[in-house]
Order: C-alpha cells, then sequence, then structure tokens
C-alpha cells in the first residue's frame, strides 16, 4: 500500500431525502381530525473542506467511496423526520476537484476552510400535512424523497512539495531526503526502489519547506517509459528542481554529464518546467574516486549557468550548505509567485422570464419536456397512489407544461418524456388533466385517471 497518494478517484453519494408520511390524526370522539402526515428530512451533503492539516490524498485512495446520511422519514402527528448528517471531507490546499468521466475542472479549493458541496443531499418528501389545501382537505397521499447527487470526482492535488530532487534510479535520493529531513524512505541498491514520491520537511534559518524524491527518471521518460508520466507529474508541481548526479556509477556509458543531460532532456520533451530554478548536487563524495570525478565535472556545470554542490548523504558532508542554497530558492520562489486567491464560488440566478423548463418536438408526437422543476417533481410522485399522480398532473399543468405542450404540436396521446432520452419518466399525454378538473373520490383516488 502506498504511503503518498497525489490524485485519487471518489465515488461520492449524498444522502436521499426522507418520504413524507400520509396520515390522518385520529383520537376518540374526533374520527376525522385531519391529515397529520410530517415531511421527510432532507439528505445530507458531502462538502471538501480545504484542511491546512492534510497533505495527502492517501485516506481517500484506501477508502473510495463516501456517502452521507439519508434523511428520515416523516411520522403521523406532524413529525418531521430527522435531516441526515453532512460528510465533510478534508483535502489539502490546491486540490483541484475534476469530473472523473470528462476530466471538466469542477472547482480549485484555495485557501484553508474553503468549502464546496460536491454532492447535495435530497430534498425531503412533503407529507400530507402541507399538502393540505381547500381543494385536498386530507391528502391520501405525501411526496417521496429525492434521492441525493451521486458522481464521480477525481482529487488532484496541485502542489506536492517545494523541491523535487530529480535524477536517475538509485542516484541517492531517498538516501538524500533522509539525511534533510526526518522521512524515512525505503532505501536499496536496485533501480525503482522508489515508486512513490517520499515527502520530507526541511528547515533552513527560517524558511521551512517540503522535499519530495521524485521516483528516478530514465531515458523516454517523457513518452511514458518506466511511468515516466506519472514521475514527471509529480515534477511539474514543484517550483524549484535538485538535480542529483551519481558520481560513483559503475553502468558502461552513464558520466555525471550524460546524466544531467538526459534528464534536462526529459524535463525539455516534457514541458512546463522551462521557468523552474535548478541547482546541481554531484553526490557519493564518500567514494575516493567519485570525489576525483567531481571535481572534473563540477566546472562543466558551472559553465551551464548551474550552482553546484558536491555532498554525500553517507556521511552528510555538504548538507548545510546545500539546505541553505535549496531554503534561498524556494523562498525566492514563493516571494515571486502571485499570491493564491481564495476559491470563488460563482452564484447563477435564473435568467428573469425563464420558465425553468423546455418542451422540444423529438419525434412524431413524442416530445421531451427537461427542467429543475418537472424533473424533481417526477421525482417525488409515488405513481402507485392515483391521488398523488393527479397532483401531479395540477403542478404541471400550472407551471404552463400543457400549454407549452399544446403550442410544441402536442396532440391527445402523445408520448411525453420528462427528464433525459433514457432514464426520463415516459407517459401519454391527455390534455384534459388539468387543474380545472376537480377532484373528487376516496382518498388515494383521482376521478380523472381511470
Amino acid at each position: 500500500m502506498p504511503d503518498f497518494v497525489d490524485q485519487v478517484i471518489l465515488h461520492i453519494k449524498a444522502g436521499d431525502g426522507g418520504h413524507g408520511c400520509a396520515s390522518v390524526h385520529r383520537e376518540k370522539f374526533k374520527p376525522l381530525g385531519g391529515p397529520d402526515g410530517g415531511n421527510g428530512g432532507r439528505g445530507g451533503d458531502v462538502i471538501l473542506e480545504v484542511d491546512p492539516n492534510t497533505a495527502t490524498l492517501l485516506d481517500y485512495h484506501r477508502r473510495p467511496h463516501r456517502k452521507a446520511d439519508n434523511g428520515k422519514q416523516g411520522s403521523g402527528s406532524n413529525r418531521d423526520g430527522a435531516n441526515g448528517e453532512d460528510v465533510i471531507l478534508p483535502v489539502p490546499d490546491g486540490t483541484v476537484v475534476k469530473d472523473a468521466a470528462t476530466g471538466e475542472v469542477i472547482v480549485d479549493l484555495i485557501g484553508a476552510g474553503t468549502r464546496y458541496v460536491i454532492a447535495e443531499g435530497g430534498h425531503g418528501g412533503l407529507g400530507n400535512a402541507a399538502l393540505a389545501s381547500a381543494k385536498r382537505k386530507a391528502p391520501g397521499f405525501a411526496l417521496l424523497g429525492e434521492p441525493g447527487d451521486a458522481l464521480d470526482v477525481m482529487l488532484e492535488m496541485k502542489s506536492v512539495a517545494d523541491v523535487a530532487l530529480v535524477g536517475f534510479p538509485s542516484a541517492g535520493k531517498s538516501s538524500l531526503i533522509a539525511a534533510l529531513s526526518a522521512a524515512r524512505p525505503k532505501i536499496a541498491d536496485y533501480p525503482f526502489t522508489t515508486l512513490v514520491p517520499n515527502l520530507g520537511v526541511v528547515t533552513a534559518g527560517d524558511t521551512v519547506f517540503t522535499v519530495a524524491d521524485v521516483p528516478g527518471l530514465i531515458p523516454g521518460a517523457s513518452e511514458g517509459k518506466g511511468l515516466g508520466h506519472e514521475f514527471l507529474r509529480h515534477v511539474e508541481r514543484c517550483n524549484t528542481l535538485v538535480h542529483v548526479i551519481d558520481c560513483a556509477t559503475m553502468e558502461p556509458g552513464r558520466d555525471p554529464i550524460s546524466d544531467y543531460e538526459a534528464i534536462e532532456a526529459e524535463l525539455a520533451a516534457y514541458g512546463r518546467l522551462e521557468d523552474r530554478p535548478r541547482l546541481a548536487v554531484l553526490n557519493k563524495a564518500d567514494v575516493p574516486d567519485a570525489r576525483e570525478l567531481a571535481d572534473i565535472v563540477r566546472p562543466m556545470l558551472e559553465e551551464r549557468g548551474l550552482r553546484v554542490f558536491q555532498i554525500s548523504a553517507a556521511t552528510h558532508e555538504g548538507l548545510k550548505e546545500l539546505t541553505y542554497a535549496m531554503g534561498e530558492m524556494v523562498a525566492a520562489a514563493r516571494a515571486a509567485a502571485p499570491a493564491p486567491e481564495p476559491t470563488r464560488l460563482v452564484i447563477k440566478p435564473r435568467q428573469l422570464g425563464d420558465a425553468g423548463f423546455t418542451v422540444r418536438k423529438v419525434g412524431e408526437n413524442t416530445f421531451q419536456v427537461t427542467g429543475v422543476k418537472p424533473e424533481r417533481w417526477i421525482r417525488q410522485t409515488d405513481f402507485t397512489n392515483d391521488e398523488a399522480v393527479g397532483y401531479l398532473a395540477d403542478r404541471l399543468e400550472r407551471l404552463g407544461v400543457e400549454e407549452e405542450l399544446t403550442k410544441a404540436g402536442a396532440t391527445a396521446g402523445a408520448e411525453v418524456i420528462i427528464g433525459s432520452m433514457e432514464g426520463g419518466y415516459v407517459f401519454d399525454w391527455q390534455p384534459t388533466l388539468n387543474a380545472e378538473a376537480v377532484h373528487q373520490g376516496p382518498r388515494g383516488t383521482d376521478n380523472r385517471l381511470g
């Protein structure tokens, strides 16, 4: 199981709303006490919140399914159901939230305490006490609770660390981060010991910064070789790059300069990294041959505009100077970066004159109705109860759906789809079902429906 995760797919389900209750008050000597069914509770929301104490998405990698509580059903004696508890999911500052299917950015969460409701709980259904009117004095039905939102999102950390250690496998990056910080990565003498970044916190005077030991890069990494794209994605999120160069390698065809140029070629091929400040570290100076080689190549790297440090992660030689140099680069990068703007939540009010629904012809005497209200009302309707269906017809007529269907050319018996073409509710339209008809008959029935 990895101990660092910076990208994860999260399966989210908000709570369903509780059903309303259809109840009539009964009391001795008062056989018709009136409707007293309570409303259903609202389903809980799923909320993302920026938490400065959260530095990884590991918990969501281990438990990718998150669900809020459902609302409780209403009951008699006008008792409303309890609302479902919200679920608050802490995420690191700078987390980007994307639609898992399309990759579209939903929100970029910046600033401690910033919240975003990623999935809204369903509304609770009204009980028959709330539905009573002069026309329906004792409704024999209640509205169903709405299902909560369900979606898959990708959470992606925008910033992994301040400094990325880059270099060939077994160049000594893990040993270096262990020497610089309290991190204890796995260290071994075979390539690709590190498969996920290791993070360490380093202090240099007044500057505290994080260093990422990025898994080793190899030629072809920018084309995906050796999981290169994943590794380079980690590098992209760091604002300072440190080349860790192995001066003691015995592999044929490799030397410090060719290693540096190979890594720079991969960074250039990947792109978006040209503006990152860099320095070079000549590692394993405790090996006599490596120290001699470092003395030779140091001027060559300095000619390329790099600050060069000769170190030994094993003996800690040169680490103090390197630490302060990295701290200076991090401080300069932070000072030059624009201040992050807190997430702005945009509210888009409905345009004036907007009926809240649309009607369009999709076939021969077939019509589709879409809109928040009609689609919500469909979800709230108990189609096993004729009186509830009649109430739905009244609501649609008052909203103007009947009139728009007539304008669109619908005739009696037209097939009407409310909602999506795949999952919407389909019924045969009869224009006689309108609010002018007088409701009669026992509770739970409607004389317009036979």
